[in-house]
């Protein structure tokens, strides 16, 4: 099947202030995917109008805490015209391999849901050491893929609209594609900053009630597995943020990434450290709500 040739896929999209990355996901999707959807939280930067400008059918979303969120309520509401569906952010971007790969998929009986690779890219330049690369249960038949649900209490929408650490769950079949898609995680330091806050808001909230979901951790497993197993393990160790740049920065070699893979490293230990230190906020506002109630 030709690259260009459209195929029977609707390309699902969240959104929020993304017109810096938006087109650059877009372009190649016009005139391949047969349906695209955007799902917008309230973007005031243009997002929604170049959406519809590339024919994408927008959903507007407004997050007020619980489940689901954004991707998920999404999956719920709308009627999706393929059997096929394939998530992505706004910043990643399907190159000729890849799409290759996904259009001959979706015509095959092997499996009901496929793994991608995303290839990281920051500060103009690929991360190809750090162990950066992430695998995704991104493409799945409609109806058989869905979010777990990690946090049974979050009712409120200041700790992100978007499904952060869950993963999709298959009920069937899965196998991996091989070529990677361009995973463009920059827009600016400032965004990334301010996005990556509100991810830490929610981590410490999965640290204090538990790793819950529907992925399992194990050490075995896949990657998703694999992760969720050490970092459930590593979490209450003291120097957990070192260890986090050490392991990315040294173990893995990102040093060999320049000064963009030194600021990625550096970038992911102090993340870790806002969540624990998030997390011992959280504790000691549960011991004076115990003390208070008494």
């Amino acid at each position: 099947m030709k690259v260009n040739s459209t195929i029977p896929l609707s390309v699902l999209i969240p959104t929020r202030n993304e017109a810096a990355n938006l087109p650059r996901c877009l372009a190649p999707l016009i005139g391949w995917a047969e349906e695209i959807v955007v799902v917008d939280s309230g973007s005031t930067d243009g997002t929604q109008t170049l959406a519809r400008a590339a024919g994408a059918t927008v959903l507007d979303f407004r997050y007020t805490g619980g489940w689901p969120k954004k991707r998920q309520w999404a999956l719920d509401t709308h009627p999706f015209r393929n059997d096929w569906i394939l998530l992505l952010d706004a910043d990643e971007i399907l190159q000729d391999g890849i799409k290759d790969e996904i259009a001959a998929a979706i015509v095959s009986d092997a499996a009901d849901g496929y793994w991608l690779k995303f290839q990281l890219h920051f500060l103009g330049r690929p991360l190809r050491h750090g162990g950066f690369d992430l695998w995704k249960l991104f493409l799945f038949r409609r109806g058989l893929g869905h979010y777990e649900r990690r946090i049974r209490g979050q009712q409120t929408a200041a700790m992100s609209d978007i499904e952060v650490h869950e993963h999709v769950v298959v009920d069937g079949r899965v196998q991996r594609l091989h070529s990677p898609v361009r995973h463009e995680n920059w827009n600016s330091l400032y965004r990334y900053i301010a996005k990556h806050n509100e991810y830490s808001d929610w981590e410490a909230r999965v640290y204090l009630e538990g790793d819950g979901g529907e992925v399992v951790p194990r050490l075995f497993g896949s990657q998703s597995e694999r992760r969720r197993w050490l970092k459930k393990r590593l979490v209450r160790l003291p120097g957990f943020p070192l260890l986090t740049f050490l392991y990315h920065y040294v173990l893995r070699r990102g040093f060999l990434d320049g000064r963009p893979g030194f600021i990625y490293c550096t970038l992911k230990g102090i993340q870790r450290f806002h969540s624990k230190a998030k997390w011992y906020e959280l504790q000691l506002a549960e011991k004076e709500n115990g003390k208070d109630s008494k």
